[in-house]
């Protein structure tokens, strides 16, 4: 018996992650609990954006650091920085950074200090839904969404589109002489990508 290819079989484990709150933390569960209401009551499509990060796993909340930051921020005056993650310090940073308020799920101890010694502000989630319920003059950012393991995703290989795989790093134990190196890495064996 095979799958019927029209319904294209039964959808398995494709449930909404935002079914049921998977994180232990209590005070992301207040936040999730207070931007669901928000989300709902207020029909505003930040809260709702707000939302959905909160409910992301950690790898998918990567941090991002006060250059990228500042960099993104700059021309932006009187608008609030609101970031679903952590922010780091730059140690390469070494002139000052501008002035900016910044509301994020966590700040490291560095980052913390030079974004107040700059005449900014560290704003939590919560102070955030009080002073701007639908996110009014706020700037959504998201952090660098790189690992490692990105390297080695990628497409297969069709004859219409040989070259979709030819970036993607494959999962070698060594990368030696003996190594993945005969039939489609080399013209003179079938084929080369």
């Amino acid at each position: 018996m095979g799958i019927d290819l029209k319904a294209g079989g039964r959808r398995v484990g494709h449930k909404s992650s935002m079914k049921r709150v998977k994180t232990n933390n209590p005070y992301n569960k207040l936040l999730i609990k207070l931007y669901k209401f928000l989300a709902r009551r207020t029909d505003s499509k930040f809260c709702a954006t707000v939302l959905k990060r909160l409910h992301m796993s950690k790898t998918n909340r990567p941090p991002m650091g006060l250059h990228r930051l500042s960099k993104y921020m700059s021309n932006k005056e009187g608008k609030t920085a609101v970031l679903v993650g952590k922010v780091t310090d730059d140690v390469r940073m070494l002139d000052g950074i501008p002035k900016m308020s910044v509301c994020a799920l966590a700040f490291t101890e560095n980052a913390r200090k030079r974004i107040e010694a700059a005449g900014g502000e560290c704003l939590t989630f919560d102070q955030l839904a009080l002073r701007a319920p639908k996110g009014s003059n706020t700037v959504l950012l998201r952090g660098p969404k790189s690992r490692a393991a990105l390297a080695h995703f990628g497409h297969s290989v069709t004859v219409n589109n040989p070259h979709t795989h030819n970036s993607v790093k494959p999962y070698v134990r060594s990368k030696g002489r003996k190594f993945e190196r005969a039939r489609g890495r080399r013209g003179s064996c079938g084929f080369k990508i």
